[in-house]
């Protein structure tokens, strides 16, 4: 997949409600104050007790309790967006929370709905789980088919808002919602659409899935994402929503849009054959991140921060590290460069809030674009001892061990924007 760098796309718009936070606001108030929102699970999503144990020696047991959750993931007012409660009853709430967090980044962005209404505007959504239509079971309808498929989540949006661009959902798992940031920023550079809204939503409502990731051993068995730490034990679950809007720079900056901040580049692949089928290559990784930061055009001396993707799992985050620092270090040895200590620091918002799994690269972006509003870079939390397995030795790379002042790099007089990338 070929894309050229030339023409920028610029982010205008944001929205999301994550784990204790019901909007962008409240979530950056709560990464600044380093506040780890992971709760017991809910009682009103199922009684956990049911089904907590051993995963290896009990049947249909899960050993982790816990997650990132939102408030009120069942309310919805159906009749502001023209939908009978009867129907009402048969959507996903993924769907109606994404319907919900599309209009608000249309608001965010400084538009009104209706002024959009018939335009070129792109959708597109990442989505991965299906546990609604697990509840429904079998209580089937007319509106199960167009209530639960991912496919109708992208589609309502565009058939309710009047948007002729591509309307597309997205499931590629946890990469979900950053392969769709991906796919819009493609198609806004080939002209398919004048602008996008992208997004990723993940809601968790059923056990089965805590079941069959807690037999695998990916879930941590305490409740906390303690990313490139030395006792990581695995990854944290999580819901939540967010969206952006995108559009062109040069028509932004004619717009006089508020620009939140500009996408460079962008490159994806997958691992090819590994050890196992959930196993991470970490050539393929160095790969996808050398061709992302090659599309840039970029100095790497002035990439000062990269949220990883840094799910807290003892395989996955010392091979991620080393696709960066293998990535990093062919791009300085080209351009004939040496890496600073410490220019270039490395956190994860999976330690706050769990990993929010197909929304989880939607709350990544806003996290730095938040960041680089207020200048701070929210600390690592759960952070005490280095992962064995981690080496920073001769690469850029360090740790946000504590809230940390982001300033802007000075080159040869001149006060450049923060930059940043994204895992």
């Amino acid at each position: 997949m070929t894309q050229t760098p030339k023409r920028e796309v610029a982010i205008v718009g944001i929205a999301g409600r994550f784990p204790g936070a019901k909007n962008t606001q409240e979530f950056w108030n709560n990464l600044n104050a380093g506040l780890n929102s992971i709760s017991v699970i809910p009682q009103d999503r199922w009684k956990w007790e049911d089904v907590y144990g051993d995963p290896q020696k009990e049947e249909n047991k899960t050993n982790s309790k816990w997650g990132g959750f939102i408030e009120e993931v069942d309310r919805f007012d159906p009749l502001f967006f023209g939908i009978s409660p009867k129907e009402a009853n048969f959507i996903d709430p993924q769907h109606r929370l994404f319907l919900e967090t599309v209009w608000q980044v249309i608001e965010n962005a400084g538009y009104s709905p209706k002024s959009l209404s018939g335009r070129k505007i792109g959708v597109y959504a990442g989505v991965s789980k299906n546990d609604y239509a697990e509840l429904m079971g079998e209580n089937i309808s007319a509106f199960v088919s167009t209530g639960t498929v991912h496919s109708i989540l992208a589609n309502r949006v565009s058939y309710f808002f009047n948007f002729r661009g591509p309307s597309e959902a997205v499931d590629t798992a946890c990469s979900s919602s950053l392969v769709a940031l991906h796919n819009a920023v493609r198609d806004i550079r080939e002209g398919e659409c004048e602008a996008a809204i992208v997004g990723g939503v993940n809601a968790l409502l059923s056990p089965r899935m805590y079941i069959s990731h807690a037999k695998s051993g990916m879930l941590s068995v305490d409740g906390q994402c303690k990313t490139f730490d030395a006792s990581a034990n695995g990854y944290v679950r999580g819901e939540g929503v967010a969206a952006l809007f995108l559009k062109p720079l040069d028509k932004a900056v004619e717009d006089r849009d508020n620009i939140l901040g500009v996408i460079k580049a962008t490159a994806i692949n997958h691992g090819g054959r590994s050890n196992f089928l959930t196993a991470p290559n970490v050539t393929a990784q160095s790969e996808v991140v050398y061709t992302a930061l090659q599309r840039s055009e970029a100095d790497p001396r002035n990439i000062s921060y990269i949220e990883a993707h840094g799910t807290g799992t003892p395989l996955g985050d010392p091979i991620e590290i080393n696709a960066l620092k293998k990535a990093y270090g062919q791009y300085y040895e080209e351009r004939g460069l040496q890496p600073r200590e410490n220019s270039c620091l490395l956190g994860s918002v999976k330690t706050n809030i769990g990993h929010l799994e197909s929304a989880a690269g939607m709350a990544s972006i806003i996290k730095v674009l938040l960041a680089m509003k207020h200048g701070v870079l929210p600390e690592l939390l759960n952070f005490t001892e280095i992962n064995p397995y981690i080496s920073f030795e001769g690469s850029p790379f360090g740790l946000v061990t504590a809230p940390t002042a982001w300033k802007k790099r000075r080159i040869e007089g001149k006060l450049l924007p923060r930059q940043a990338g994204g895992s």
